[in-house]
C-alpha cells in the first residue's frame, strides 16, 4: 500500500467538512481487532465493532477515503452487481439471503446517516436510463422481479414520452426510476463514519502503509514505524491493498475510473438537465453516470479503463461524453477532474473469505460499492463476534485468479471490455 498520499484534487476533497490528520502509527500495539484499510469497508466494520466494545484499530496507507470511497460516483444503490450469479452457484435459499442482504446494505447507509447526524448531501432518487430497446424490455422484467419479492420502495417504468420530465436530454429512450435509492457525498460519509468510531474509542492512524502481515494463531501487522498484535485482522484495502498479502494477489484487477464536475450552474440549468435531482446511470459495460452536487455542480462519470493507462487528460476524454447527453454545457466549464482505481473481480460478485483462522477479507465490488462496503463491514464485524451466517453466503463462492496477476488480468479484461463495448455499439 502506497504511503503518505493526500487526496486528489477531486470536488469532493475540496468541500470536505473535515480534514483528517490522525496520527502515524509509532511503537507497540495491542488490540482486539486490527483493520488494514480507511476505506467504507474498513471504516463500517471499524464503527460495528466500535458500537460492539471491541478494542479496534485502523490502519490508512494515506488518509481516511483516500481511495476509490472518496473519490467515487456518490451513487446510493441497493443490491449487487451480478445478484443472479448467486443464485446460479450457490441455489435459491442463498439467491434469498443475498437479495435481503442486497436491501439490507442500502438501508445500513441510511441508519449511519441517521444515526450519526453526517452531513453528506443525501438524495433520494435514481434513474436507470435505456439506450436501446432491451434496455426497456430489461426493465420491465426487473420491475414484475421486484413487485414479486415484495421489494419495499416505489419503482416506475418511464416511456420515452415522459423523459423530458426526468431529464433535459433526448438521447435515452426511457428509464426506471428507484426512489429508495440515491446520491451522497461519499467522502463526507466516510470522513463521518470514521469520527464516529471515534468517538466510540476506536483507534485510527493515518499515513501508516502495512509492509507487512502475520497471519496465523498470534497475528500481527508491520508498518515501517509499528507494530500491531490483535486477535484478528480484517483486511479491507480493496484495490490499493496492492502485493501485502500473498495470498490475495491476482483475485482482484484495479481499474481506473474517472469524474468531471462542472462550474456550478444556475438553478434554471441545474434544474432543467435534471428536474427531481436523481442520479442517473446508462446500461452499457462501457457506461456514464451522472448528477448533481449539492451545490449544483453536473458531476459526470465514466470511462472505466481497464489497460492501467491514466488518460492524458480526463476532461478531454469525458467533456464530449457529458456534450453527447447534454448539449446545453457546451459553455460550462470544467473546475474539477480526478480518477482512481476500483477492483474488479472476475465473475463481479463481492469477494469475502478467510486467510487461515484468524485473518478475514472483503473485497471486489467491480464498480457497485458505496452500498455493498457498508454491508461487507457489517458482515466481517459479525464474523469477529461468532456470527457466520450472511459470511457464509459469499465465503462459499469460488472466485478465480487469473495467472500472472494484474499483470495478465488488466490486458485481458482489457480486450473483454473491449469486446462488449463493441457490442454495445453493435
Amino acid at each position: 500500500m502506497s504511503d503518505g498520499g493526500e487526496h486528489t484534487r477531486s470536488y469532493y476533497a475540496a468541500t470536505a467538512n473535515v480534514d483528517t490528520n490522525f496520527a502515524r502509527l509509532e511503537g507497540e500495539h495491542r488490540c482486539d481487532v486490527v483493520i488494514v484499510g480507511g476505506g467504507f469497508t474498513g471504516v463500517s466494520a471499524m464503527l460495528h465493532l466500535a458500537e460492539r466494545g471491541y478494542d479496534v484499530m485502523l490502519l490508512e496507507a494515506n488518509r481516511i477515503g483516500w481511495g476509490a470511497s472518496g473519490r467515487n460516483g456518490g451513487q446510493l444503490i441497493d443490491g449487487f452487481v451480478e445478484e443472479d450469479k448467486i443464485e446460479q452457484r450457490l441455489g435459491a435459499d442463498a439467491a434469498k439471503v443475498a437479495y435481503e442482504m442486497g436491501l439490507e446494505c442500502r438501508d445500513i447507509v441510511i441508519e449511519r446517516i441517521e444515526k450519526y447526524a453526517i452531513d453528506c448531501d443525501l438524495k433520494y432518487g435514481y434513474l436507470d436510463l435505456a439506450l436501446r430497446d432491451s434496455d426497456m424490455r430489461d426493465f420491465e422484467r426487473t420491475i414484475d422481479a421486484k413487485i414479486k419479492a415484495a421489494y419495499p420502495h416505489a419503482v416506475r417504468l418511464i416511456r420515452k414520452e415522459e423523459m423530458q420530465e426526468y431529464i433535459g436530454s433526448d438521447r435515452y429512450l426511457g428509464g426506471l426510476v428507484n426512489l429508495g435509492n440515491g446520491h451522497l457525498h461519499p467522502l463526507n460519509l466516510c470522513i463521518g463514519e470514521a469520527l464516529a468510531a471515534e468517538n466510540l474509542g476506536a483507534r485510527i492512524f493515518e499515513r501508516s502503509a502495512v509492509t507487512r502481515i502475520r497471519n496465523g494463531a498470534a497475528p500481527q501487522v508491520q508498518t515501517a514505524t509499528g507494530t500491531v498484535r490483535a486477535g484478528k485482522i480484517l483486511l479491507a484495502g480493496n484495490a490499493y491493498l496492492g502485493g501485502v498479502e500473498s495470498k490475495l494477489s491476482g483475485s482482484v484487477i484495479p481499474a481506473g475510473s474517472y469524474i468531471i464536475a462542472t462550474a456550478p450552474l444556475s438553478h434554471a440549468l441545474a434544474r432543467n438537465l435534471l428536474p427531481h435531482d436523481m442520479a442517473c446511470c446508462d446500461q452499457r459495460a462501457a457506461l456514464d453516470y451522472f448528477r448533481l452536487s449539492a451545490d449544483k455542480r453536473l458531476l459526470f462519470g465514466g470511462m472505466c479503463n481497464y489497460s492501467g493507462r491514466v488518460p492524458r487528460s480526463i476532461a478531454g476524454a469525458l467533456r464530449p461524453k457529458m456534450l453527447k447527453v447534454f448539449p446545453q454545457l457546451a459553455d460550462t466549464r470544467i473546475d474539477y477532474e480526478w480518477g482512481g482505481n476500483i477492483a474488479i473481480s472476475v465473475n463481479r460478485i463481492p469477494q469475502l473469505g478467510r486467510i487461515e483462522n484468524n485473518t478475514y477479507f472483503a473485497q471486489g465490488y467491480s464498480g457497485h460499492g458505496v452500498a455493498p462496503t457498508h454491508l461487507a463491514g457489517k458482515i466481517l464485524a459479525d464474523i469477529v463476534a461468532g456470527d457466520s451466517e450472511q459470511f457464509d453466503v459469499f465465503s462459499k463462492i469460488r472466485h478465480r485468479r487469473l495467472p500472472g496477476g494484474r499483470w495478465f488480468a488488466n490486458p485481458a479484461l482489457a480486450l473483454g471490455m473491449l469486446y462488449l463495448r463493441v457490442k454495445d455499439r453493435l
